[in-house]
This record gives C-alpha cells, sequence and structure tokens, in this order.
C-alpha cells in the first residue's frame, strides 16, 4: 500500500489551537474517528481565519471552498486528551493554497497523531465559481 505523504511548507505558523478530545469524537474502536479528524481541521482552520479577521465566507471579498483533502493518521487519540493542531499555509497559486495541520498530543511533541492538507479555493457563492485570491487575504497569510 502507498502511504499518503504530506510534505509541510518551511514557513512559520499561523496558529496553534488546541481541542479537547469529546466522546463524540471517539469510535467504535475506542479511538479519534477518521471522520473526526477533518471536522478537527475544519475547526482549526475557522478558528486560525478569526483571528486573522476573516471567516470561510468572508476572506476580504471572497469566500473559501475546500477542493482536496489528505489525510495520513500517525497515531491513535483518545477520549479526554487534547489535541494541539498547528496550522500553516503554502502552494499559493493565482486562485487557491494549501493548508497543513499538524496534530499532536497536548504536552507530547513527539506524538503525532495526524497531517492533514486540504487545498482551499478562493469563491464566489453568488456566482457559483472559482475567482482570484484577494490581495488582503494574500498579505495577511503570507501567501
Amino acid at each position: 500500500m502507498k502511504r499518503v505523504k504530506i510534505t509541510f511548507p518551511d514557513v512559520l505558523p499561523l496558529g496553534v489551537f488546541s481541542f479537547p478530545l469529546r466522546i463524540a469524537d471517539i469510535n467504535y474502536g475506542g479511538h479519534l474517528g477518521n471522520d473526526r479528524v477533518l471536522s478537527l481541521a475544519h475547526e482549526a482552520r475557522a478558528q486560525m481565519l478569526a483571528q486573522y479577521g476573516f471567516s470561510e465566507m468572508d476572506c476580504g471579498g471572497h469566500s473559501l471552498i475546500m477542493a482536496e483533502a489528505e489525510i495520513a493518521f500517525r497515531a491513535e487519540a483518545f477520549y479526554g486528551e487534547t489535541l494541539e493542531i498547528t496550522v500553516f499555509a503554502g502552494d499559493a497559486s493565482a486562485k487557491g493554497f494549501s493548508l497543513y495541520y499538524r496534530m499532536r498530543r497536548s504536552g507530547e511533541e513527539s506524538v503525532i497523531v495526524a497531517e492533514v492538507r486540504t487545498g482551499m479555493v478562493a469563491f464566489d457563492y453568488r456566482e457559483r465559481k472559482v475567482v482570484p485570491l484577494s490581495e488582503i487575504f494574500r498579505k495577511k497569510m503570507n501567501l
């Protein structure tokens, strides 16, 4: 089986966010569910955007839409643990970019639970089409 390998950009993180794992995040195997990993990435993205004065619906004149996602699972995480999610940006083009999420157990720097990459695209929901990233967004996100 070919494994997903996510290569993180060599840039400063946009933020670090902490999330206690709830019972709803745990699957029948007793650990963090795979579907919840993408949901946690989504929450980290929303919080990161908010700290820069944006939301997914308003990023300086455009919205964002997720065009793709990759997840590499590395270790289990369990109910009651806290995950720290570090968010990075890279691979910018005229209309999109990638966000990278490194999920670690809080207090355990060496234990990576998952790595995620989402391909984000600037989108105009009124026109239902892809549009260029706004300059204000590019500048604040260092893209």
